[in-house]
């Protein structure tokens, strides 16, 4: 029998599927194979058009139908109801807070009030509210579709719709880096923008032409500006300035501006203002091929950025500036990589993942796992037979870094990201349609990540691998490459961590001595997609545990969940799941209505309990293990949400999976556990056994689950 599928998933009213991340759009070319233990291929025409059908889905939950019907059951649970345009007041203020997710919500009930009472103007204030979110997100296709469809209302108002739907749209295209279609929609903007509204319009062209090669135009229209808009925008248009200066060969000019931005500012943003004077200073160096200073300044730049609080700021897409903290350090951790100084690049690959988690979470939740270990700190606590292998995708390479209690080695691949993100999906969908060639893309990808690796041989080998992916390589099952005489889980034991810092604190939180299961199976959701193989699984897995708690069907409440989750050692999860990749915090897992809600747990509600008592959670649910990959890297969504509740390690699953091969596999990782072997011992026991059996020896069925935290965890008696 299948485990629940994407198609299973997309099978819920369109109106209450959240926005799915890239990740599951990776897994949906190969999630109808998952339906059968059919030979490699077979079937291929029916299964092709389920998954148009499912990718079709899922490029409805962002559409306007979708959202109009998500806008009226929204709008039907308010216990205090306001009129359309309220609504619209409400989304553009939490857009400006950073909470898109309620965002699009509000702007969701506008769109449903104006459609039903056939306002258009309402309709239009709703998609250009739309196109704000998903513009904020980082969604920049979908907020591209709703600026373009606001400007299509009649009577739509100029100053409140068209002037912002195309300033939105130079947005877009200025993300995309086609600076002429920005300087264009710029125009466009200018002819019907409001006074107060034009000086930023005004800027983001600047920065559009500056961008194109035209400082000196840039320079005029920053000219144009009067000056109490200036001082309105403030740091903002000073940073403007200086970044024309400086493309127009003019770096002294450029340095007086920045000093300027650093010791002028005395705003509540003065500290971050700073920080991009300094980043600014850095690249005046680089103009200057004074590649040390550069590096000097970047660091300092990365030092203040480690110490300020999170802050969503909107006046960076008003002007277009679109200040990315996370290209600061990427361009910092080059230039150290450059220089050799693989230390100084570690450190800030792991301050970059902790300051991307920051900004992502901004104070909504608290995050227990913000610190950071000194490499020191980290090989002190590695025993002789371990080792952590840590990836940092920057530019056009690879930096990999090998950590052995007494060693440490970087280096630098040439493998570009996007070619690197190519690989790891024709793996992937050779792996879950079953492929034969799947050995021979494992061993491709095995020679170019860890070839140089050194792995160690003879008396001092690693035989417990604890891996940092970054960026497309947390989709990748390492467990399964191929070295060419095996794979990679024949040779050692396998855990993930999302940092080496994260991996660290995890190891010092103390051990448990209880192993009683809490475990929740097939719960009856309003979706209602029954999940008979989850059900089997946990009464399959509870049979192992002489103290259990089994919560099945309606039984299976979020109430329950909540009330109960710390109480047992093991908390193990068979449900649907589901990404949002417009806000990770979101995500949620589909529990059983209680009446009292939708049976909808969502990630920021895990920051909230106190798990401190369980040492495994184990999601057996479509893309639990795949949250939504930041640029900083840290992975936001229920793996972290549980880690940073108190759980020290998780078992979650990268692609759809079948049934009888996770009941083997649970079933032996779970008894081995019993045994004595701490969790990734057990999971490499349970993989390399399961893999032995002639119908699962493809990685499809043996490899699809990752130890995620402290492998080193285990069960007491």
């Amino acid at each position: 029998m299948p485990r629940r599928t994407l198609f299973e998933s997309a099978r819920r009213p369109a109106g209450l599927l959240s926005t799915l991340s890239l990740a599951v759009l990776m897994l949906a070319s190969g999630a109808a194979h998952a339906q059968s233990n059919a030979q490699p291929n077979a079937g291929g025409d029916a299964e092709g058009r389920q998954t148009a059908q499912a990718l079709l889905r899922v490029r409805e939950a962002t559409q306007p139908r979708t959202l109009v019907n998500e806008g009226q059951a929204l709008l039907d649970r308010d216990v205090i109801k306001l009129d359309g345009y309220a609504y619209c007041g409400q989304a553009t203020s939490l857009a400006e807070q950073g909470d898109f997710r309620q965002s699009i919500r509000a702007a969701s009930k506008a769109l449903f009030l104006g459609e039903r009472d056939k306002k258009p103007d309402l309709q239009a204030l709703a998609h250009r509210d739309l196109a704000m979110a998903y513009l904020y997100a980082g969604k920049i296709d979908e907020a591209e579709q709703y600026a373009r469809s606001a400007l299509l209302f009649p009577g739509a108002s100029p100053e409140q719709v068209l002037a912002p739907a195309h300033k939105i749209l130079g947005d877009v295209a200025a993300r995309r880096g086609n600076q002429a279609a920005a300087i264009t929609e710029y125009n466009d903007a200018l002819k019907t923008a409001s006074e107060r509204y034009r000086p930023q319009v005004l800027v983001s062209l600047a920065n559009a032409l500056n961008a194109s090669g035209q400082p000196k135009q840039a320079l005029q229209q920053l000219d144009a500006i009067g000056p109490e808009a200036r001082a309105a925008l403030a740091s903002f248009y000073l940073r403007s300035r200086a970044a024309a200066l400086l493309a127009d060969e003019q770096p002294e000019a450029a340095l007086a501006v920045y000093d300027q931005i650093a010791t002028g500012d005395q705003t509540a943003d003065s500290e971050y203002q700073r920080l991009w004077a300094l980043v600014g200073v850095g690249r005046v160096h680089l103009k200057r091929n004074d590649k040390p200073q550069a590096l000097a300044a970047f660091l300092k730049a990365t030092t203040l950025a480690n110490g300020l609080r999170a802050k969503f700021r909107s006046e960076e897409f008003r002007t277009g500036l679109f200040g990315d903290m996370q290209a600061v350090y990427d361009q910092t951790l080059a230039l150290a990589v450059e220089q050799k100084d693989f230390v100084t690049a570690w450190n800030l690959s792991e301050d970059s993942r902790s300051r991307q988690l920051l900004d992502s979470v901004r104070g909504r939740a608290d995050d227990a796992l913000g610190g950071r270990l000194s490499l020191p700190q980290l090989q002190a606590l590695l025993r002789p037979d371990e080792g952590v292998l840590e990836f940092h995708a920057v530019g056009d390479q690879l930096v990999v870094w090998t950590i052995r209690a007494n060693s440490f080695e970087g280096r630098a691949l040439a493998l570009p990201q996007a070619a690197l993100a190519r690989e790891v999906d024709e793996f992937r969908r050779s792996i879950i349609e079953r492929k034969r060639d799947v050995d021979a893309q494992g061993q491709a990808l095995y020679n170019k990540l860890m070839g140089s690796v050194k792995l160690g041989e003879g008396a001092n080998p690693i035989t417990r691998l604890f891996i940092v992916p970054h960026g497309p390589l947390h989709y990748l099952p390492f467990q399964a490459l191929h070295d060419g005489q095996g794979y990679l889980i024949a040779r050692t034991a396998v855990a993930v961590w999302p940092s080496a810092s994260v991996g660290g604190q995890l190891w010092a939180r103390p051990s448990k001595t209880v192993s009683a299961l809490l475990a929740f199976g097939n719960p009856a959701t309003q979706e209602n997609v029954p999940l008979p193989g989850a059900e089997r699984e946990v009464n399959e897995v509870s049979a192992l545990f002489k103290q259990k708690q089994i919560f099945v069907q309606r039984d299976a409440t979020k109430m329950t969940f909540k009330l109960r989750a710390n109480q047992s050692a093991v908390l193990h999860v068979a449900a649907h799941a589901e990404v949002d990749d417009v806000d990770p915090l979101f995500s949620r897992i589909l529990l059983a209505n209680d009446g009292q809600d939708r049976g909808l747990l969502e990630a920021r509600e895990v920051y909230g309990l106190d798990m401190r008592s369980v040492s495994l959670v184990t999601l057996s649910a479509c893309e639990s293990g795949l949250g939504k990959v930041q640029k900083g890297d840290e992975i936001v969504g229920f793996t972290r949400s549980f880690l940073s509740a108190g759980a020290s390690s998780m078992v979650a699953s990268l692609w759809p999976v079948a049934d009888d091969s996770t009941e083997a596999l649970m079933t032996r990782m779970y008894q081995s556990m019993s045994e004595g072997a701490d969790l990734m011992d057990a999971m490499r026991t349970a993989q390399t056994e399961v893999q032995k059996r002639r119908r699962f020896a493809h990685p499809f069925f043996w490899a699809p689950f990752n130890v995620i935290g402290n492998g080193r965890m285990q069960l007491g008696s």
